[in-house]
């Protein structure tokens, strides 16, 4: 199957693997595919940087997905170091404020600025988790108000304190949408083909609904990492994504 490289380079495959040799194993059956490849904490711990600088030598766009969520001035050093890897694109938590994400912004800012041959990475938000549910949210997080109404307004957030989108559920990209703009971008994780298992995700659309509604980006693990044959799911995929 020949694929269009643009909407292949919409989805993002969470190699969310504990060691390096298993996630080398799922890339090298998806060459060809100019997906993103997302690299979580549990790879990360496990790999560190240097499989990282692996994907990129391979030429994969990479999202860094460390939700960094800390003092200003940590996450402005983290934000830093993470930029001098030349990834595509890394986050924080919203939640931490906005000066912690206007810092994310300028320790990025600062590593390009100390060397030419870096490019800015795209700098997002997590606004509410994907696994996190009304009464998750309200009782046990104790933050008051509908999901919908808690994620644009951290969307809002982000977009003034100088971030290029946020992380959010598909549910929920229509209304970043209408308060930030077309050009706001909008990763997407809780994404289930129809028929495949929810897992402990809360708040999920098929690939085709989040492409239809609107989303920059679709986040997807295991429906492609666990299936007998990830490459034929990706590609799958990628096609309910190009008729959406």
């Amino acid at each position: 199957m020949t694929l269009p490289q643009s909407m292949a380079g919409r989805l993002m495959v969470a190699l969310d693997f504990p060691d390096a040799d298993k996630a080398r194993k799922l890339v090298k059956g998806l060459q060809g595919i100019a997906c993103y490849m997302k690299v979580g904490m549990q790879l990360f711990y496990a790999a560190g940087p240097d499989f990282v600088r692996e994907l990129k030598d391979k030429g994969y766009s990479v999202f860094l997905d460390l939700k960094m969520h800390d003092i200003p001035n940590t996450v402005r050093g983290g934000a830093g170091s993470i930029t001098r890897l030349g990834v595509d694109m890394f986050n924080v938590h919203a939640a931490g404020g906005s000066a912690m994400m206007h810092a994310a912004r300028e320790g990025a800012q600062e590593a390009v600025e100390a060397n030419s041959s870096l490019s800015l990475p795209l700098i997002i938000a997590v606004t509410q988790l994907t696994s996190t549910d009304q009464r998750t949210m309200n009782e046990e997080i104790g933050i008051a108000g509908s999901v919908e109404d808690t994620v644009v307004r951290y969307a809002r957030l982000a977009q003034e304190a100088g971030l290029h989108g946020v992380v959010a559920s598909p549910l929920e990209v229509q209304a970043i949408g209408a308060a930030c703009g077309p050009d706001f971008r909008t990763v997407t994780p809780g994404i289930r083909p129809a028929g495949s298992s929810v897992g402990d995700q809360a708040r999920i659309l098929t690939p085709g609904q989040a492409i239809a509604g609107g989303s920059s980006y679709i986040v997807v693990g295991r429906p492609i990492t666990g299936a007998a044959d990830p490459r034929t799911a990706a590609e799958q995929i990628i096609e309910e994504m190009m008729k959406a």
